[in-house]
């Protein structure tokens, strides 16, 4: 048996719980507990080995966590101007403040920042936001830019060998030009790694100005035609399709 796996007598290792509960992904989880915010049966978690039965009360910062339901994956639409947490200590609009109301708790696959647009995937469960935005998964993140500035030709294919900005290194990116008026541009640039302001980093770095950054696809998952603010749920087979699930996603209560 793997080290975290399930065990039909102890329960589930309580970081784990947690984030297949969308409280938070494990790490977080577990800085959490660090900071003394999670109670069993009424008394403070010390340790991330701590094991969760069926008949437990769990409770962050004294409120109670639900049984972790099935896996679910949104597709969202992201406006620009929305930051992508659930509380900003300099108190922007948030995602997860605008969100249509009777959604789940949810957490996002990797994030958008603030004036980045398009597709971000939401999760109800921690463990597979953290798989999903893992480089190892293989999967790229594509977007559209529109860019102030001259474009080189020979520049953005050279990305494809990877670029070092500001003692940063970034994998192999694919870039090419869509279409050109005056000194405005637009791109289709793809990624699989997607660190911190990735496009923008390099886009400075080639001497152009990001004014629109959309994020169009997150692997297999496609912003489409969803409108601005949207939000759909990916069809569950769909889901373990793409996850290469043979069978339904089921979570223990």
């Amino acid at each position: 048996m793997a080290e975290d796996a399930p065990d039909s007598e102890r329960g589930e290792r309580i970081a784990k719980w947690l984030a297949r509960a969308g409280v938070a992904s494990r790490r977080d989880a577990e800085r959490l507990i660090a900071e003394g915010r999670v109670k069993l049966n009424g008394k403070p978690v010390e340790q991330p080995a701590t094991f969760v039965g069926a008949e437990d009360l769990v409770q962050v910062d004294d409120r109670a966590v639900h049984e972790p339901e099935r896996t679910r994956l949104f597709r969202y639409h992201k406006p620009a101007g929305l930051m992508t947490t659930h509380r900003d200590p300099e108190g922007r609009p948030t995602v997860f403040e605008r969100l249509p109301p009777g959604l789940p708790r949810l957490i996002s696959v990797g994030r958008l920042d603030l004036n980045s647009e398009g597709l971000l995937l939401l999760t109800n469960d921690g463990a597979l936001s953290r798989r999903l935005e893992l480089p190892s998964q293989g999967w790229v993140r594509r977007y559209r830019v529109r860019v102030f500035g001259p474009v080189d030709d020979r520049a953005l294919k050279a990305l494809a060998k990877g670029v070092t900005v500001e003692g940063v290194r970034y994998a192999p990116i694919e870039a090419g030009l869509d279409s050109r008026k005056g000194d405005n541009s637009w791109l289709t640039v793809a990624l699989h790694e997607g660190k911190n302001r990735e496009v923008r980093r390099v886009m400075t770095f080639l001497g152009l100005q990001v004014s629109r950054l959309i994020r169009v696809a997150y692997g297999p998952f496609q912003l489409g035609t969803l409108p601005e603010g949207a939000v759909e749920e990916v069809n569950p087979k769909v889901l373990r399709e793409q996850l290469g699930l043979a069978a339904p996603v089921r979570r223990r209560g």
